[in-house]
């Protein structure tokens, strides 16, 4: 009878899931995942001092969100069961939990329904040329390697910087999935500041990070072309490439040239590349007192953390794919061209719809949540421009607002967090779903043709 009953009560809520859209079912499900983690962080059992539940939440929306924004010190308010908590969240948000449960269909049953090929579809923007199984695998197994081996680089780091042999290894673990996912979360309350003359460190937080955020469109691409699969690149592969090589250049050189005292100090080059490298990947770890920077530095960190990396990656922003196609628009224009082409190939409209929509409803939303928040912190503008930007960017960076921000600033940032998230276009459609009757008897057709014996 019981049985029964799980029975009926599963399928009734797969029948809702094929109903709803993919980008309800993104938002849902990582609003979900959000809650779960805050319940559990709520338990006194995981603290090592007591934390209010506002904070519980605020650090649960930044893992599931992978931003490493935070209001208590992870390492003095959570306690080893809590931190490992914390970790499960932002690998779950890192590689997106669609991911996960596709991979275990896929693992157990060897196919993919046609329901779970939308969720992924809408969760990562692939080109035609790559096929959902292979993205799923290639994500998965090089997830698993890049995060063994960043462990094993920055234990001999850490242990070699004089850290005892257990915490080396717990701190390894850690930041080594963090670096990969982009999240930005670190068990010392100054980053990596303690370290921000280690070339060793540096380096191995640096390559997770950029792996993680050039995406797994790009890897998946390249290991196509590895095995012969495919003869050549995709254009989308090449537009990420080059956009992050360019503006990654450009931040680096820039930072290194106009900050004042960094010529002086030492692995100055090292430094600007880590400032630069940081809001790029958004991965939102810092060798430099964010504070400290100058304001051109801080507005050309705002600009890279604006940006972003790799769709179908682990970082945020508004995406290199969308600059271009923005760049694109604006070069066609001023030239009288009647198609928008890029790096000598014409972009589809639709990309380009997606595109424009992307950046107006991205740029709108730090315009309105920077409004809002002059009402509700009492400090300068451009820390408040900064934290939202860090936020809806899913980068974790912050100007020194974070840990005095208001019970209504705290509400505003979670909020930028989870929408930075499930991206702003999802969370747009899925406010505004207008699926129609004719799509929700298909996915009731569906359901029954893939229904899996429950």
């Amino acid at each position: 009878m019981t049985m029964n009953f799980f029975k009926k009560l599963l399928r009734g809520y797969r029948s809702l899931q094929r109903k709803a859209s993919p980008q309800i079912n993104l938002v849902w499900g990582f609003f979900v995942y959000t809650i779960l983690g805050w319940l559990i962080l709520c338990i006194p059992w995981f603290h090592r001092e007591s934390v209010p539940m506002l904070d519980n939440l605020f650090t649960s929306t930044s893992a599931i969100s992978t931003t490493g924004l935070v209001t208590v010190s992870i390492d003095g308010s959570y306690n080893l069961a809590g931190q490992m908590v914390i970790l499960l969240l932002f690998q779950v948000g890192g590689i997106g939990y669609m991911t996960l449960t596709t991979y275990y269909l896929l693992f157990t049953t060897r196919r993919i329904t046609n329901w779970h090929q939308k969720m992924i579809g809408t969760a990562f923007t692939m080109p035609q040329s790559i096929q959902v199984k292979d993205f799923i695998k290639s994500v998965i197994y090089f997830t698993v390697i890049m995060e063994v081996l960043g462990a094993i680089g920055l234990f001999i780091g850490f242990h070699h910087a004089g850290v005892p042999f257990w915490e080396a290894v717990w701190s390894a673990i850690f930041h080594s999935i963090s670096a990969f996912c982009t999240a930005g979360f670190g068990l010392d309350d100054n980053s990596f500041i303690p370290y921000q003359n280690n070339v060793w460190i540096n380096v191995v937080i640096s390559i997770l990070a950029i792996a993680g955020s050039l995406g797994f469109i790009v890897i998946t691409d390249l290991w196509y072309r590895l095995r012969g699969k495919t003869d050549k690149i995709s254009f989308t592969t090449k537009i990420i490439a080059y956009g992050f090589l360019l503006l990654l250049s450009f931040g680096t050189l820039l930072t290194w040239l106009t900050e004042p005292g960094l010529f002086e100090q030492e692995h100055a080059f090292m430094k600007a590349f880590f400032q630069a490298m940081t809001a790029m990947t958004t991965v939102g770890f810092s060798t430099i007192p964010t504070s400290e920077l100058s304001h051109p530095v801080l507005l050309l960190i705002l600009f890279l953390m604006y940006v972003g990396a790799s769709p179908s990656g682990t970082a945020g922003g508004m995406k290199i794919t969308t600059l271009t196609a923005m760049l694109s628009v604006l070069k066609s224009r001023l030239l009288g061209q009647r198609r928008i082409n890029f790096l000598g190939r014409e972009i589809p409209f639709n990309r380009l719809y997606v595109a424009t929509s992307t950046f107006i409803l991205y740029t709108c939303l730090i315009f309105f949540f920077a409004f809002l928040m002059t009402y509700s912190e009492d400090t300068s503008f451009e820390k408040i421009l900064f934290e939202v930007a860090s936020a809806l960017g899913t980068v974790g960076l912050s100007a020194g607002l974070t840990g005095n921000l208001s019970v209504a600033g705290k509400i505003m940032i979670i909020l930028l967090m989870f929408i930075g998230r499930v991206g702003v276009l999802t969370f747009g459609f899925a406010l505004l779903d207008h699926k129609s009757q004719e799509e929700k008897d298909k996915a009731d057709k569906d359901l029954e043709k893939e229904d899996l014996a429950v």
